[in-house]
């Protein structure tokens, strides 16, 4: 859509196509073509952490997942970990942070399988600029149905971990504070071991895809949305990749620590949020460099980008490959993100496989307490990034102050660059066609944003409602801006 603006034209892509959410971008395009401004936009509102307020802290794992669909394991666990803090827990048995690494795990799995092969394949498959009509997963079902079927089969796997962890695919509640509800049976260890060989060679084929595909557009994906930047995770107190636990780090461009493994109860000392009144989404940024420089990705490029090593055999040996492209140097390039995320795939098939093998999984002591706190910080690594939950609970057990950092939150900045570079790149004095247009979502969709997850803001929410008769008639209107 094309509209004048200040004597500019505006085109608007709306919706941003194949993300979780609803979002999009406006192109600003002077009488030469030459665009002058491009904006990723957020334009749906959530406020969970407004109305949790009021609500009995152990109820925070079950409400925060509500927030979306696909990432519920992600806030279920970061609100838990939180809540271990507010009941007083130092350590989980081994049962319980087993299975909660299991659920972790078999969450990445799936959520990574998910946005690879619906979500991107048909940009890689087909190409950026080919039709519509055949550039989608039906596309991609049709001509290539074997990688469809597979797709659809790990993502299965990975949810019947979590239903068997959690107790359902989707919304569950098998994290508690300071534990978990249910172990694993032994029936459902031998489910899940019958299937794992089968998704140890997907994974890997999966990332021969990435990864031949990244190395053979190297030129151009170089080039493509990329930049330099920041990039922040957990990693482990030994510098391993972590995606339940660990200490905050974030490294420059360059791989310079910027954040070296500091406690992430105390994250509010690093990261500052700001607001931009153009969009929902907040733009964090770290504190000791500023708004304008401090801004960071999160995610699966960035956490490659900041960990020492990976501890499964098969997925480190790809993060030496993958490293070996930038000489072990920091690695900008946008859509390596994919490269990035199947190797991370991979990760999480051989931990699932490594845990199944762990009979603490069948154990019996599941929940632990100690010396009630009044607030408590839980942060993980979700499959889009690094997520922040931060909850206040009164005398009477009632949450007084919810503060989420999502994972496409961190990204926003990031994005937006992303959008702003491929909109100079290749529509800046061009004639605006669609395949032009999806360079800038195959951009967006490089980071696997959750919009759903990652709107909300400070301030006031304008809103209109209007009154109509049943002649159809306006009666009346009342504007909060």
């Amino acid at each position: 859509m094309a509209v004048a603006t200040e004597n500019k034209r505006r085109v608007v892509i709306n919706p941003v196509t194949r993300v979780e959410g609803h979002g999009k971008v406006t192109l600003l395009i002077d009488d030469n073509n030459k665009i002058t401004q491009a904006r990723f936009h957020i334009v749906e509102f959530r406020g969970f952490e407004r109305f949790i307020q009021g609500r009995p802290y152990w109820e925070a794992p079950v409400l925060v997942q509500r927030l979306c669909g696909i990432c519920p394991v992600s806030h279920h666990l970061a609100a838990a970990k939180a809540m271990d803090v507010i009941v007083g827990e130092k350590e989980l048995t081994p049962t319980a942070e087993k299975v909660r690494r299991l659920m972790r795990y078999g969450q990445f799995f799936q959520s990574h399988a998910l946005h690879f092969f619906h979500l991107v394949s048909p940009d890689l498959l087909f190409g950026f600029d080919a039709d519509p009509a055949i550039r989608n997963v039906i596309g991609v079902a049709k001509k290539f149905p074997e990688l469809a079927v597979q797709g659809v089969m790990m993502r299965k796997y990975g949810q019947e971990i979590i239903r068997m962890t959690a107790g359902k695919k989707i919304h569950g509640t098998g994290a508690v504070p300071g534990g978990v509800n249910k172990n694993l049976s032994i029936a459902e260890r031998d489910e899940l071991l019958k299937d794992i060989e089968q998704m140890m060679t997907w994974a890997r084929g999966s990332l021969e895809i990435a990864k031949d595909y990244t190395l053979e557009h190297i030129d151009t994906l170089a080039g493509f949305g990329s930049f330099d930047s920041n990039h922040l995770s957990l990693v482990r107190n030994d510098g391993a990749m972590d995606i339940y636990h660990g200490r905050l780090r974030a490294v420059n461009h360059e791989g310079k620590r910027i954040i070296d493994d500091k406690d992430y109860s105390t994250y509010y000392d690093y990261i500052g949020e700001e607001v931009k009144n153009w969009s929902y989404m907040k733009f964090p940024f770290i504190k000791s460099i500023g708004p304008e420089k401090g801004w960071y990705r999160v995610g699966p490029l960035a956490r490659l980008n900041t960990c020492d090593f990976i501890d499964t055999p098969e997925a480190e040996k790809a993060r030496k490959d993958f490293a070996a492209v930038t000489k072990g140097k920091t690695n900008n390039i946008t859509m390596a993100y994919h490269w990035a995320r199947m190797i991370e795939l991979l990760h999480a098939a051989e931990k699932i496989k490594e845990l199944l093998h762990d009979s603490d999984l069948q154990g019996k002591d599941l929940v632990v307490k100690g010396k009630r706190q009044d607030e408590g910080v839980g942060v993980i690594e979700a499959p889009r990034g690094t997520l922040f939950h931060h909850y206040k609970v009164n005398k009477d057990d009632q949450i007084i102050m919810a503060n989420l950092i999502v994972s496409t939150t961190n990204n926003n900045e990031a994005m937006n660059q992303a959008v702003q570079g491929v909109a100079e790149q290749y529509l800046s004095g061009k004639e605006i066609t669609e395949g032009l247009l999806n360079h800038i979502e195959v951009a967006i969709r490089a980071y696997d944003p959750c919009l759903s997850c990652a709107t909300h803001a400070i301030g006031s929410m304008p809103l209109k409602v209007e009154l109509y008769g049943s002649d159809g008639s306006l009666l009346d209107r009342k504007y909060k801006d």
